[in-house]
């Protein structure tokens, strides 16, 4: 049977595929369109479960604010090279995934993939198509909401930190401008009052070994263990780091000069604590001469 140049061009349009995995699907399938499309779907999902196993440590961070600015959602969606999380396919896959976690609000990753976007295909299948489609591992990794408090704002580093702020008191002005030290300086806690108990415990146990070394009296030992312990917590906590665009005011005294507090927010990082294979060229090359 003759397929023709107008099948294959339909069917690429159908299924965004190659032009000889085109051809050969309406060869096995005699022609018929409709069987072609079911086939590679098939095939392509196969090839998606495939890839499911290799790493993406690479993508975007998207972050959606709603209308009425009190709420925004910020979504993580990996692949596996730079290259890809440039293109417009993905780009547009992460940003409707984004407005999806915004006006959904799904109670978890397995109610987000298994919510309709736009094309009437859940996320989940959305997600394997495009990898079948693409050629790498993509996965929707995580997503965040944020609201609450008097003001709301967002700010994005490139597409690779995201962070949402809302303010009690203060202004959207404000809250972009705590947005944008967060994402600089990645505080681990709010405030002293969020830290971990054990952790703090733990910290102040080594800072009182370390005093005790210096042979010091003990009421010395306690006040060089409490100073280390503030300056400790001005690192990690936001309220006691200093401000990026004014290192000589710290977060929390210029939230108290605006009368404002963090109610809450969130920061994505593209690829943070995912394991990323090192290459290493040099033994790949060597592995593949001995191979051959």
């Amino acid at each position: 049977m003759t397929i023709t140049a107008s099948q294959v061009k339909t069917l690429r349009e159908r299924t965004g595929a190659g032009m000889m995995e085109c051809k050969k699907a309406l060869v096995e399938t005699g022609g018929d369109m409709e069987a072609a499309v079911e086939l590679m779907r098939k095939a392509g999902l196969a090839k998606a479960d495939k890839k499911a196993g290799r790493v993406a440590a690479e993508g975007a961070i998207v972050i959606r604010q709603a209308a009425d600015q009190q709420r925004a959602a910020l979504v993580e969606v990996n692949c596996e090279t730079d290259f890809v999380a440039g293109g417009d396919v993905f780009k547009a896959f992460a940003e409707e995934v984004a407005q999806l976690v915004l006006e959904q609000q799904p109670a978890d990753r397995d109610a987000l993939m298994a919510a309709s976007m736009q094309s009437g295909e859940t996320v989940e299948a959305t997600r394997r198509n495009l990898v079948a489609k693409i050629g790498e591992n993509i996965n929707v990794r995580r997503f965040e909401s944020v609201s609450g408090g008097d003001a709301l704002a967002y700010y994005l580093h490139g597409s690779r930190i995201g962070v949402a702020v809302a303010l009690a008191g203060g202004d959207a002005e404000l809250a972009r401008d705590i947005a944008m030290h967060i994402a600089a300086s990645n505080p681990r806690y709010l405030d002293e009052a969020s830290v971990d108990p054990d952790e703090l415990d733990k910290e102040r146990e080594i800072l009182t070994s370390q005093a005790q070394d210096s042979g010091k009296p003990a009421e010395i030992v306690a006040k060089m263990v409490e100073g280390r312990l503030r300056k400790y917590l001005a690192e990690i906590t936001l309220v006691g780091q200093p401000f990026v665009k004014d290192p000589d005011i710290s977060v929390g005294k210029l939230l108290k000069q605006a009368g404002a507090t963090v109610v809450a927010y969130s920061r994505l990082e593209v690829g943070e604590g995912v394991e990323k294979k090192a290459e290493n060229f040099a033994d790949e090359v060597m592995a593949q001469v001995r191979g051959a």
